[in-house]
């Protein structure tokens, strides 16, 4: 077997792989398997990086006191703002992979760091409009792009039977970026620090994801945009319901970051300070924990592990609900990181389910071997984006639904309502559609064949 070769293509610059076979037991001992875990140490550089720059306007905010002349709701809006185009540019980043190679995307995506760092930089002051923060909160939106083209880059590296284990370090990695911030900004308002001292910290290090990028990452030609495969991933509901379920893990995992310490803030009466001492726990830990939850899934199947998942979610949801009405703070804030944590689970069991959903649908036509694993690459690669996409606008709701509860009622408690009711919703998809059948509620008149891809559903 013929080991990857890094040899540039003939008609494109950079570092091209012209031949890559994961699933070949023999290429990936023989060098495959080294490549890609390079390439996934220095993605995941630049996708943290991404997430800090995405999510440092739930940081920002807390620097804008009084003198700046917002109210809670603009702040809610200005992150709500910052969340939507993080959303929205997922999907032009995932097909940025393919037409530019996934290191030079990778180096391009994280010099574009450098708009919203260096131009919030130069605004970040009292007598500053609402409307140049928005303009600028728009900007810092183009780094939540950045979880897209990493997943896609890294989903075409992995063999399937690792692909729940390195998406998920992948995407955990880069969410470990929203508590970094966090804990960095910490540091400086402890030093008596302002805003511009934060964002000066992070210019170097975004010129250092890059450099990085482009000295130790590849390109892989078999990766291309299929205008085809993107068009039957969009027809296809498992597509749209995997969203609705993202929606649920991953949207509340960012959306939480970005509004859990304006909660404690508004409704709890902490200071910017306090609210740093305990902002960053949850998303600490939720990142950590989501390369777990990919395990998991990898283990004893996605569908399992994020059923479950939205029972823990939803039980802690209604905990919540009590520590609001309650006005208890620690039980709060206890039961607040429990829900960090469950999400992040969410978030890697999820992710998994979605190259496992399109395989079995391979198998179900009748495809063997490599053209079953090709056929779910294609489908699965061209979903992810839109999936994260759909999902990170999950965070636009929630952040939209702590700003209407607290100007209708003066706290978060009825958007913990709304999202208790939606949990319940992803826990009833979830096992309608990916494990009923499974439990043994398939009639006798099932044939074998029509059982398969339903059984297979189960173990994604």
């Amino acid at each position: 077997m013929t080991a990857p070769s890094t040899a540039p293509a003939s008609s494109r610059g950079g570092r091209w792989i012209e031949h890559w076979d994961p699933e070949n037991e023999t290429f990936w001992q023989q060098g495959g398997e080294k490549i890609a875990r390079r390439n996934l140490l220095f993605s995941v550089l630049s996708e943290h990086i991404g997430f800090s720059i995405w999510t440092m306007w739930s940081v920002l905010v807390l620097f804008m006191g009084p003198e700046y002349g917002l109210t809670p709701a603009d702040k809610f809006l200005l992150t709500s703002v910052v969340t939507l185009v993080g959303a929205v540019v997922r999907v032009p980043y995932t097909f940025a992979v393919a037409i530019f190679g996934g290191r030079n995307w990778t180096i391009i995506s994280a010099g574009l760091l450098l708009i919203p760092t260096v131009a919030a930089f130069s605004v970040m002051k009292p007598g500053t409009s609402f409307n140049t923060f928005l303009l600028i909160g728009l900007l810092a939106g183009i780094g939540g792009g950045n979880f897209a083209s990493s997943m896609t880059n890294i989903n075409a590296f992995f063999p399937l039977r690792k692909k729940g284990w390195a998406l998920g370090l992948n995407a955990g990695g880069g969410n470990i970026g929203v508590p970094v911030i966090q804990l960095v900004a910490l540091a400086v308002i402890g030093a008596s620090g302002g805003p511009r001292v934060l964002l000066g910290i992070y210019i170097p290090l975004i010129l250092l994801a890059a450099v990085l990028a482009a000295l130790y990452m590849d390109n892989l030609t078999s990766v291309k945009n299929d205008t085809g495969a993107a068009k039957d991933a969009a027809k296809d509901a498992h597509t749209w319901i995997m969203s609705f379920l993202y929606v649920g893990t991953f949207g509340s995992f960012i959306g939480y970051s970005f509004a859990f310490g304006q909660v404690l803030t508004n409704q709890f009466g902490r200071t910017p300070l306090q609210a740093a001492y305990l902002t960053f726990v949850g998303p600490l830990l939720g990142s950590l924990i989501r390369p777990l939850g990919g395990w998991l899934a990898d283990r004893y199947g996605g569908a399992r592990i994020t059923l479950y998942n939205y029972v823990g979610m939803a039980a802690a949801t209604g905990v919540l609900i009590y520590a609001s009405m309650q006005k208890s703070l620690p039980l709060f804030v206890a039961v607040f990181v429990v829900l960090f944590v469950l999400s992040g689970l969410g978030n890697g069991s999820t992710f998994k389910m979605i190259p496992g959903i399109f395989q079995a649908k391979a198998l179900a036509k009748g495809l063997e071997g490599e053209a079953a694993a090709a056929h779910g690459r294609r489908l699965s690669g061209a979903s992810m984006g839109l999936i994260g996409a759909v999902g990170a606008l999950g965070g636009v709701g929630i952040n939209m639904a702590f700003r209407q509860s607290f100007l209708s009622y003066g706290s978060g408690t009825g958007a913990f309502v709304a999202f208790l009711a939606y949990y319940g919703v992803c826990f009833a998809v979830t096992w309608a559609v990916y494990l009923r059948k499974a439990t043994g509620t398939a009639t006798a008149a099932t044939t074998a064949s029509e059982a398969k891809p339903q059984l297979s559903y189960a173990e994604v």
